[in-house]
């Protein structure tokens, strides 16, 4: 999402990241330590510190504005995460069945995240959001989903991602029958409810290590798994969404793109804070390494394509 999200600024649009997982990745990769502390700060403007005064019954969200990516060639913003985010699942959970009756206490908990990134959205005049969740199934992206239009799935050529894929499918149907159940109940007009049902956009196979011998392009244990993805994607998440919720494409498969294992290069991306095809020799790469990093940016070419058609259809 890092480097999706740079190059959707490049090329013009502005761009807001989400960053809702509690591990804060995302975070680490695009501010320093003092302004990751500033985020945090009582003053600041992280996630956790949105939504503090819901999580401590005192209030509804807070309001700061993202932080905007000083070092992008373009207009980019964060929201940036905290670990503290944390707190706010167990709210989500103790509040979600009074929700789905139509208690307005229990459904301003619920629609925090999707009423703050309606905010932030407007403030920096974004023309897309990008919300980074973590690897699990439980309440915080729960509710960072229902405020989605799409939503795309990175998987790996392993057993995992797989089987992965059959408990996200039974997920997505039932938080989208009991989204359905909130807004039905909700009689008042003083909250704007997320859909609840964001579309399938296809999934990113990730990680896998590579071999240039091959019409896959990755190496024989990964090409195992890998095979099975595109059936398990099929009909663990499309067969049970339904195609209604689903974007079709052409070639009727769902794969966006391919990021495949970039072994050294991360760190040295991760400590200039820059995108992979942005460091060059100041920041520490040598000889054939900055060919590889320069040339890196085509991996993420076809996703970000395939979301500037989507925005284009909106």
């Amino acid at each position: 999402m890092f480097h999706v999200s740079h190059i959707l600024s490049e090329r013009g649009h502005n761009v807001l990241m989400v960053d809702c997982d509690t591990q804060g990745n995302l975070t680490n990769y695009c501010l320093t330590d003092t302004d990751i502390e500033k985020a945090w700060s009582d003053d600041g403007n992280s996630m956790f510190r949105i939504v503090e005064p819901i999580i401590r019954g005192t209030g509804d969200i807070l309001t700061p504005t993202p932080t905007r990516i000083t070092n992008a060639k373009g207009n980019l913003f964060l929201t940036p995460g905290d670990l503290r985010l944390s707190d706010f699942e167990d709210r989500l959970g103790d509040t979600w069945n009074s929700a789905r009756g139509g208690d307005e206490a229990s459904l301003r908990v619920q629609s925090a995240i999707h009423r703050y990134i309606k905010f932030a959205a407007d403030a920096v005049n974004a023309d897309i959001v990008m919300i980074d969740m973590g690897p699990n199934l439980g309440a915080l992206n729960r509710s960072a989903l229902a405020s989605s239009d799409y939503f795309m799935t990175p998987v790996a050529p392993d057993l995992f991602s797989i089987q992965g894929t059959e408990n996200l499918g039974n997920k997505l149907v039932a938080w989208r029958e009991q989204w359905q159940q909130c807004k039905d109940n909700w009689k008042g007009n003083s909250l704007e409810l997320p859909k609840g049902a964001p579309n399938f956009l296809g999934y990113v196979l990730q990680m896998h290590n590579t071999r240039s011998t091959n019409a896959s392009g990755m190496t024989a244990g990964w090409r195992i798994y890998n095979d099975r993805l595109e059936s398990a994607i099929a009909s663990n998440i499309v067969g049970k969404i339904g195609e209604e919720q689903t974007v079709i494409w052409e070639d009727g498969k769902h794969l966006l793109g391919k990021i495949p294992n970039l072994h050294s290069l991360v760190p040295y991306s991760q400590e200039a804070r820059k995108p992979i095809f942005h460091c060059t020799g100041s920041d520490g790469l040598r000889g054939a390494h900055q060919t590889k990093a320069k040339d890196s940016i085509n991996l993420f070419t076809d996703i970000v394509e395939t979301i500037e058609n989507v925005m284009k259809q909106e």
